[in-house]
């Protein structure tokens, strides 16, 4: 994919993706083609030599780290309200904390969107085999998608607030007519 992307004249300021995808494959790939990464890593990543990135003291201002079987980078540790400790790791050339942070940032809206596209609209549930139907599917989630959140920004709620109106009047109505028989 990130060939084909090269390919169609993509050219990112840097690719994105959790710890999931950062396998030393992907980082190298995505290196290769001359692009940048911005990726979180595992707490049990591999560095300098057997260290692990949690047993480190990563300064706010990063950490340049040598990643086992890829080569330098400079790593970020971020903590969340919820105490969560997030690694996150890059290979551009002295990175800003702020700048990684709106990465990061940037990232997480696009995984709110898949998974709004996901969960309020269909995309998942596709039944179709031929790829056509599959690709006017996917078309048709979008633009649902799309309908819905310009219908969020003018109401002010969000998509689950959106998908339970949908449904709360039948819930409603049939939960009256159970009451009548009783």
């Amino acid at each position: 994919m990130l060939k084909l992307a090269q390919d169609r004249g993509i050219n990112p300021d840097d690719v994105v993706a959790d710890a999931w995808y950062s396998s030393l494959n992907n980082l190298k790939a995505i290196e290769s083609i001359g692009w940048t990464w911005v990726m979180g890593l595992k707490e049990n990543r591999k560095v300098n030599r057997g260290e692990t990135l949690e047993k480190l003291d990563i300064p706010d201002e990063g950490l340049k780290v040598h990643l086992r079987g890829y080569g330098w980078i400079t790593v970020f540790r971020f903590v969340a309200k919820n105490g969560r400790t997030d690694y996150i790791g890059t290979n551009r050339d002295n990175p800003s904390r702020d700048h990684i942070e709106l990465v990061m940032k940037s990232r997480w809206k696009i995984e709110v969107y898949h998974r709004e596209l996901k969960q309020t609209c269909g995309l998942e549930r596709c039944q179709s085999r031929t790829g056509r139907a599959q690709r006017n599917h996917i078309f048709l989630a979008i633009s649902a998608w799309i309908q819905r959140f310009k219908r969020r920004l003018a109401g002010g709620f969000s998509f689950y607030q959106q998908q339970w109106d949908v449904i709360k009047h039948d819930i409603s109505r049939e939960i009256t007519k159970l009451m009548s028989f009783a």
